[in-house]
C-alpha cells in the first residue's frame, strides 16, 4: 500500500474546507489586527489612572475621563492621537484605578499571545530535538533521555514554574537592564516552555522510531550519511506534520497556563497586564453586594474567544496534514 503524500497545496484545500478552521483562524486574525492595530494606543495609555473620575464605570460611549490625563503635561494641547483615544477610553468601562480596560485588554491580548508564541517555539525546539535525537541514536542514551522525561513528568508543574523564576529572576533582570516588565516575560515564555515539552518529545520519538525503519532511511544510510543528514534531510521533513499541529495546539496551551499563573500571582506583575492578570482582577469586582461585571466578562470573553481560534486551527491542521482523514472534507 503506498503511503500518502503530504502537499502543501492539498493540505491548503482540506484546511479551506473545514469550517471551523475557517471560522478559527478568522477569528484569530480579527483579534490580532485589533491587539496590534490598538498597540500605539495601549502601550501608552494603558495605566492612565483616574481616581476621582472613572473609578469602576460601566462601559459607555461618552468618556469618562479628562482630556488632559491623555497629555504630558496640563499645559500640552491634545494631539490627534490622544484625541481618539480619549473617544475610545470607556467603551469597555473602567477598574478599580480608573483606569481603562479596553486599553488593557488590547495590551493584555498582545501580551498573552506573544507569550504564548515564544513559548511554544520554545517547546517545539526542545521536544523536536529531544525525542529526534532519543530514537535515532537509540541505546543507552535513549534510555537516560526518556527516563529524564519520566522524571519530569512526575514532578509539579506548578512547582517547577516557581523553581525556574526564582532560580532565572536576577540574572535574566541583570542581563535586561532590570527592566521588570520585559523579565517577567522573558522567565515567564522560557519557564513555560521548559516544562512543556515533555509530550511533544515522546510524540517525536514514536515518530522517528517508525520512520528510522522505512528503506528511504537505509537507504541514506548505505549512501554514507551520517545522522545528523539523516536527520535533517530526511526525517525532519516527514516530521513536518506532527511538528505544525502540535505547535499549533501548544499555543494556546502556553496561554491558558500564563493565564492561570498570572491568576495565581506568579505570572505578569501589575501594572502589566496579561488575559489572566485582567481575570484575576475581575473576580474580586465581582461580589453578592455589587458587581462590576465588565471586568470579569470583557478578559474571560477575550481569553475564551483566543483559545477557541486557536484549537480550531489546530484541530484544522490536524486534519489538513492527515492525508487519510476525512473530517476535514466535511463542509
Amino acid at each position: 500500500m503506498k503511503t500518502p503524500v503530504i502537499t502543501i497545496p492539498g493540505a491548503w484545500r482540506r484546511f479551506r474546507g473545514n469550517r471551523s478552521a475557517r471560522a478559527g483562524l478568522f477569528l484569530l486574525g480579527l483579534l490580532s489586527i485589533l491587539a496590534l492595530g490598538g498597540l500605539p494606543f495601549s502601550i501608552r495609555w494603558y495605566n492612565t489612572q483616574a481616581l476621582d473620575r472613572a473609578v469602576r464605570l460601566p462601559p459607555a460611549f461618552e468618556p469618562s475621563v479628562p482630556l488632559d490625563r491623555f497629555t504630558e503635561t496640563p499645559e500640552t494641547s491634545p494631539g490627534r492621537g490622544a484625541s481618539v483615544a480619549h473617544r475610545m477610553t470607556s467603551w469597555l468601562g473602567h477598574d478599580d484605578l480608573g483606569r481603562s480596560l479596553l486599553f488593557r485588554l488590547l495590551l493584555a491580548l498582545l501580551i498573552s499571545l506573544g507569550i504564548g508564541l515564544a513559548a511554544a517555539t520554545l517547546t517545539v525546539l526542545i521536544g523536536t530535538t529531544w525525542g529526534a535525537v532519543a530514537a535515532l541514536v537509540g541505546g543507552r542514551l535513549d534510555f537516560v533521555l526518556m527516563r529524564f522525561v519520566d522524571v519530569l513528568y512526575g514532578l509539579p508543574y506548578t512547582l517547577l514554574i516557581i523553581l525556574m523564576k526564582v532560580g532565572l529572576t536576577r540574572p535574566v533582570s541583570s542581563l535586561l537592564g532590570f527592566h521588570q516588565a520585559a523579565t517577567d516575560m522573558v522567565i515567564l515564555f522560557t519557564a513555560i516552555g521548559s516544562v512543556s515539552w515533555l509530550t511533544m518529545a515522546r510524540v517525536i520519538r514514536g515518530q522517528v522510531l517508525s520512520l528510522k525503519s522505512q528503506p528511504f532511511v537505509d537507504a541514506a544510510r548505505a549512501a554514507g550519511a551520517g545522522p545528523g543528514r539523516i536527520l535533517f534531510r530526511h526525517l525532519l521533513p516527514n516530521l513536518a506534520g506532527p511538528i505544525v499541529v502540535y505547535a499549533t495546539l501548544a499555543v494556546p496551551q502556553a496561554i491558558l497556563q500564563e493565564s492561570f499563573l498570572s491568576f495565581l500571582g506568579i505570572g505578569i506583575r501589575p501594572p502589566i497586564p496579561s488575559l489572566g492578570r485582567l481575570a484575576s482582577e475581575g473576580v474580586f469586582a465581582v461580589n453578592g453586594y455589587v458587581s462590576y461585571w465588565w471586568l470579569l466578562l470583557y478578559p474571560c470573553g477575550t481569553l475564551f474567544l483566543t483559545l477557541l481560534a486557536l484549537n480550531f486551527v489546530g484541530d484544522g491542521l490536524r486534519d489538513a496534514v492527515d492525508p487519510k482523514s476525512t473530517s476535514a472534507l466535511v463542509v
